[in-house]
């Protein structure tokens, strides 16, 4: 081709090729792939590694430099639900995590020994696989899985051309076009992206934010400001006041006065009836990787553009009454963290990032640098500020981002998107396959996490204080199946593309699908079913499903009859 493809040594001495750099247009418009992945995220990875095993062919483009999405990003924290429900390469790779910290080589900055997990993500002394690991250690561990196989062509930096970038005929896509006018063309295409990009543009069906709950006969879906909601099994686990302002926090710039205006981040239109659809989408955050180790540790700093009148509703909610730290901040090996949003005033963005999912990727940006920059003032406000009661000073200047971790002082480009599209295919999952009233009778993975919504927006309530409004977190029956249709668009839509990660679900059945170990799965059997169409020479919503039942278990991925 007479083009320029720049290799890493790492690249040079595997079967992978990496190209870093844009190619020139059209560079590979001549080859042909049996599967082209769009999107690098743990699912993406998991869907390469697997048509490789399959013998076939597979591109994976990721639009940033980095793999892994949230895997590597900072969620270490492994968010589960039953362990038992992880099978195939997802099980692999936390399998792989444990044997990395069975090394002692691995252990920089404390003793093995002294490393105490717990919780959900507990590591017990029979277990096969660990669940909580550094974003450098995951970043390793998914590389080495990518070059122990074949067939995998790697590309960094290449963003869909969003608008024209899609070529189909009658109903197949035929080739992807990226901004900078490189071409894939495929038999297959697999959208593993948050975002959902790829489905969009080839003219899927898809929807954002939250339907009604009158639209699928569920519960827990729409506005829930109500905190008597009730599962369709009973009563929630935790209910809508979770994750609020204490009692008595004025929303208003100057206390008491309505005509000073409203405190920023505060919706001004007010609330609709409960359970009616709601245009907005669930917090974003960074998953944050901080240590208290002071050799390791870059203190917070306060952002160039700092504005206090953003926080003073934090400061308010500890004059009200407030005692806690204001994040999950959970242990991770080597004097490690992945620190979380937690209560009324945290992390989360609260109802900033309405326009993300359709903004074009400069708009993206933006908003992830604000969210950046929001969460560095909040950390150095919590840290610095003498209107935060001392005990919480104390302790959170203690803490700092990680010089080994990321870029920029230790932060990380990748944004939690917790949700953003969602696909409406022939088969939606509901609040009913969550709590085990509707069974699919063609899975392809199981989800076995609690029904889990962040808040969606900040308002004043009747007796005129603030509070937030969204949050959602219900148990599940067991680990329940996910319909292979939920990730496959209508035959009338697109023949040859799978949506493993914005897959066709209500926004609360989302709510307990939408975990990294799950994604994995869903990534692979993805790439079982395209392999295997490809071999038939079907459209994939022709594929029997018996068929591809088959070749699921010979994968090792986990269908149903999981105990606790």
């Amino acid at each position: 081709m007479g083009k320029t493809i720049q290799l890493t040594a790492i690249c040079i001495l595997s079967c992978i090729t990496l190209i870093l750099q844009p190619l020139q247009a059209n560079s590979q418009t001549g080859k042909e792939y049996d599967l082209v992945i769009y999107g690098g995220t743990s699912s993406g990875v998991s869907a390469a590694i697997q048509a490789s095993r399959m013998g076939k062919t597979a591109v994976l483009i990721e639009p940033t430099t980095r793999i892994g999405g949230l895997t590597t990003g900072g969620l270490g924290q492994t968010d589960i639900g039953n362990k038992q429900a992880i099978g195939g390469i997802a099980r692999e790779f936390y399998q792989n995590v444990k044997k990395y910290y069975e090394n002692p080589e691995n252990w920089k900055w404390q003793k093995r020994e002294e490393y105490r997990d717990g919780g959900q993500t507990k590591t017990d002394s029979n277990e096969d696989a660990m669940w909580t690991f550094e974003p450098s250690a995951a970043l390793k561990i998914l590389r080495q899985m990518l070059e122990k196989e074949k067939n995998i062509t790697l590309v960094y930096k290449q963003r869909l051309n969003r608008k024209n970038g899609v070529k189909k005929t009658k109903g197949v896509i035929t080739s992807i076009t990226m901004e900078s006018g490189q071409t894939f063309r495929g038999k297959m295409f697999i959208d593993a992206t948050y975002e959902g990009d790829l489905m969009a543009a080839a003219g899927v069906s898809y929807t954002v934010g939250r339907e009604s709950n009158r639209k699928y006969g569920e519960t827990l879906n729409g506005i829930q400001a109500n905190d008597t909601s009730k599962t369709l099994l009973g009563e929630r686990s935790l209910n809508a006041g979770n994750h609020n302002f204490v009692p008595g926090v004025d929303p208003y710039i100057v206390k008491g006065d309505p005509s000073s205006g409203l405190l920023p981040f505060i919706n001004e239109k007010g609330l609709k009836k409960d359970g009616s659809r709601n245009d907005g989408v669930q917090a974003y955050c960074f998953r944050m990787c901080l240590t208290d180790l002071p050799e390791n540790r870059i203190p917070f700093e306060k952002p160039v553009h700092y504005n206090e009148l953003d926080y003073e509703l934090l400061f308010r909610n500890f004059e009200a009454g407030e005692t806690q730290i204001p994040w999950i901040n959970s242990s991770m090996p080597n004097r490690k963290t992945d620190t979380n949003n937690n209560h009324g005033f945290s992390s989360d963005f609260i109802g900033q990032n309405y326009q993300y999912t359709e903004a074009g990727y400069e708009e993206r940006e933006k908003f992830a640098e604000r969210q950046r920059n929001y969460q560095k003032g909040l950390l150095w406000t919590l840290a610095y500020h003498p209107r935060i009661p001392e005990k919480i000073r104390n302790e959170i200047s203690r803490w700092g981002t990680c010089k080994d971790e990321f870029d920029r002082g230790g932060w990380q480009e990748q944004l939690y998107v917790r949700e953003a599209r969602r696909m409406i295919s022939d088969c939606v999952m509901t609040q009913y396959h969550c709590e085990g009233l509707v069974v699919a009778d063609d899975p392809v993975g199981l989800a076995a996490y609690g029904m889990d919504s962040h808040h969606v927006q900040r308002y004043v309530t009747k007796d005129g204080f603030v509070k937030n409004e969204g949050n959602v977190q219900a148990n599940v029956k067991g680990p329940f199946p996910i319909s292979y249709r939920s990730i496959v668009p209508s035959e009338k839509e697109c023949k040859n593309l799978l949506v493993p990660v914005c897959l066709s679900s209500t926004h609360i059945a989302f709510g307990s699908i939408r975990m990294e170990p799950v994604f994995m799965v869903l990534g692979q059997s993805a790439a079982i079913a395209a392999s295997l169409a490809i071999d038939k020479n079907c459209d994939l919503q022709n594929l029997d499903y018996a068929d591809l039942k088959v070749k699921l278990v010979q994968y090792n991925q986990r269908l149903a009859n999981i105990t606790r």
